[in-house]
């Protein structure tokens, strides 16, 4: 029996590094572009959320995210699949995650 590789991988490189392959890693396999990239927007916005301090304005977050962040992105066999956490961190979703993280603390 052969086992069916999965067609879109998902890596990881971190932009504190982001010149520095040996900081990449893969995040996952999967079937369609559309869950790898749903993948990416997850990875992504957890990494936004991670890097919150109290009292940063939304571009504060983005820009500590394009400097400290987590930038996902898909590899496949099957031609080009385009995601880009930089262009998918906008102050908008930064907005949305501040205010998000406010309701959940004490």
């Amino acid at each position: 029996m052969q086992i069916e590789k999965k067609k879109y991988t998902v890596m990881v490189d971190d932009n504190f590094h982001f010149t520095d392959e040996s900081e990449r890693y893969e995040a996952g396999s999967f079937d369609s572009a559309e869950e790898a990239i749903n993948d990416c927007r997850r990875i992504t916005e957890e990494s936004v959320r991670g890097l919150y301090l109290k009292g940063i304005t939304p571009a504060g977050l983005r820009d500590r995210y394009i400097t400290f962040g987590e930038d996902p992105f898909v590899r496949s066999d099957e031609g080009t699949v385009y995601f880009s956490a930089w262009d998918y961190v906008t102050e908008d979703l930064c907005a949305r995650i501040i205010a998000d993280v406010k309701t959940k603390q004490p």
